[in-house]
């Protein structure tokens, strides 16, 4: 199966379906044609290592399908997921030598890859690369702060409603549209690693989209399919402010 679907992701990167926020955004034709030539896919199974924290890193890329989590162990065994991995994300830190986070995927997942060495060079000789590298993380820093207030300051509805409105507007990004109005998407995460990221009991992430439900917030096909009928009612119970909230 995961043969097959990374057969699939075998494009052009013009044809990519997240060039639009990858770190190739900003490459000219001739920049791409270069980076057409360097890259190469791998795929990991729902539950597969992608790299420990402290292995050599080979490879950097970006998310092309599916979600992966960035899970930090302490010296006790006690394990935070720190982060979500979405399409478009990137995996990777040029300059670093070795893995910060252990790095799992959550569903089947396929990753557009460049080795660690080439890319470093590429990056000195491509300013568009090093530029739109730059960018995201600063965007991802942006994030990691907002996401402090979620996790220090907010009610487990709010944390839940939070959470609901990052992927909704990730998912809305990626397909070109607007995070606005009624919006459909598909959760990745089970119930129980919501609660492992937010920091909240499994019983609790339960009761919270059970109430959101109740109250018309969001409606939910099967386990995984959510619809939210009016996004600026899921951002204000997520207590977001109205310059659009937590940074993605």
């Amino acid at each position: 199966m995961l043969n097959e679907l990374t057969a699939k992701m075998l494009h052009p990167c013009g044809e990519c379906p997240i060039r639009h926020r990858a770190v190739c955004a900003r490459c000219d034709d001739a920049e791409q044609a270069r980076l057409d030539k360097a890259k190469f896919y791998r795929s990991f199974e729902a539950g597969q290592t992608v790299i420990w924290a402290g292995d050599q890193m080979e490879f950097v890329g970006s998310v092309v399908k599916g979600i992966a989590t960035l899970t930090q162990t302490m010296e006790d065994g006690r394990r935070q997921m720190v982060g979500l991995l979405l399409p478009s994300d990137f995996v990777g830190r040029p300059g670093r030598s070795t893995a910060t986070y252990d790095v799992v995927a959550v569903t089947d997942m396929v990753m557009c890859c460049f080795r660690k060495k080439p890319f470093e060079a590429m990056m000195a000789e491509t300013p568009h690369i090093a530029q739109r590298l730059l960018e995201m993380t600063l965007d991802e820093l942006d994030a990691a702060r907002e996401w402090m207030l979620v996790l220090g300051r907010k009610t487990a509805r709010e944390k839940i409603a939070s959470l609901l409105a990052v992927i909704a507007r990730r998912d809305a990004a990626l397909h070109l549209r607007e995070a606005r109005g009624a919006i459909e998407f598909k959760l990745p995460l089970t119930r129980e690693a919501m609660a492992d990221y937010l920091g909240l009991t499994l019983e609790t992430v339960s009761r919270q989209i059970s109430g959101l439900k109740k109250d018309g917030v969001i409606s939910l096909k099967g386990k995984r399919h959510v619809i939210v009928p009016d996004y600026d009612r899921l951002s204000e119970e997520a207590g977001d402010d109205a310059d659009g909230g937590i940074l993605v």
